[in-house]
């Protein structure tokens, strides 16, 4: 073979796999698993360990100490943000999507203090039900947790064009914030395309698609490559894209994502369980997973400083904790 014919015949590098933890969330509540993190503590010492086991990036939300529901107080997030910095090298994203039935006002507080690399951005207006799985449970931890669920079958999450462009300018153009752009159903890439139309976007942007939840887009194969194609079309190669899948779907989706060039995100804001029936003991036990199925696949992680190179993000140095 020439050297020209084995120049030609030789394939460019996948890219590498970038692990997104998000390690207790808005959504599951302490009665599903004894694992979920609620005091600070345990949320920091959870995203320490996911980040030793591969995560590059951890995704953070809040959530009251006493008995675990979620909180915008900028201090409970001052609580464990510092000591998860000063830990880890990891990525730290700080939720702006925060818990049902906050206001963008309080959903902002705690990331216009910290002033994070990046933050997650909802990227549209839904019906965000959860209310079926409180059909599982009878007895109850804590009394908020029954209702809460429950009241999201008359729930809206707002995110609306203006909510958006707000959050894009107050933590993007004045703090460098990048973002975790959350696209729960196909029309949400579109509304990421519309502010890269209107400048307020520039790449390279991180595009989360999730699927399973109910209100979104199904956790189907068959709409994952349509959402593939559909933001390659939109965005071409300005973009790093990453999937979620909820529940049961979560391993599945991840491994469909690796195998497609993307990245992945698991978690226990995501899915409670490691395997069919099995809760997971821990946040790192998930990374852990993903991480094998990942690079069983001939694939690599990356790095934080990888992942930071990769997303243009503006460093560890520059946040505001």
């Amino acid at each position: 073979m020439s050297e020209l014919s084995a120049s030609k015949s030789k394939k460019p590098a996948a890219p590498k796999v970038i692990i997104t933890c998000a390690v207790t969330g808005g959504i599951h509540t302490p009665t599903m698993s004894d694992a979920l993190p609620y005091k600070p503590e345990d949320i920091a010492s959870q995203a320490i360990a996911a980040a030793h086991a591969g995560a590059a990036i951890l995704h953070l939300h809040a959530r009251d100490p006493q008995d675990g529901r979620p909180t915008p107080d900028p201090a409970v997030f001052m609580q464990f943000l510092p000591r998860i910095k000063e830990a880890t090298d990891a990525i730290i994203n700080v939720t702006t999507g925060g818990g049902l039935n906050m206001t963008v006002e309080q959903r902002l507080a705690a990331p216009l203090i910290a002033k994070p690399e990046m933050c997650s951005l909802n990227m549209g207006s839904m019906n965000f039900g959860i209310y079926p799985m409180a059909d599982r449970y009878k007895d109850w931890k804590f009394d908020w947790e029954e209702a809460y669920l429950r009241n999201t079958d008359d729930f809206i999450f707002r995110n609306t064009f203006r909510d958006i462009e707000r959050i894009l300018k107050m933590l993007g153009e004045e703090h460098g914030t990048r973002f975790e752009h959350e696209c729960y159903d196909v029309g949400h890439l579109y509304n990421v395309a519309h502010f890269v139309d209107r400048g307020l976007l520039k790449p390279p942007f991180f595009v989360q698609m999730i699927f399973g939840i109910l209100g979104g887009i199904g956790a189907e194969l068959d709409n994952l490559l349509f959402m593939k194609r559909t933001a390659d079309k939109l965005f071409g190669s300005d973009y790093r894209w990453s999937v979620l899948a909820a529940g049961r779907h979560q391993m599945n989706f991840a491994t469909q994502a690796a195998l497609l060039g993307g990245s992945v995100r698991v978690g226990l804001e995501d899915s409670l369980y490691i395997g069919r029936g099995t809760l997971a003991a821990s946040n790192a036990e998930q990374v852990t997973k993903v991480r094998g199925i990942v690079e069983s696949l001939g694939l690599e992680i990356a790095t934080p400083d990888e992942a930071r190179s990769m997303l243009g993000l503006k460093g560890a140095e520059n946040v505001g904790f």
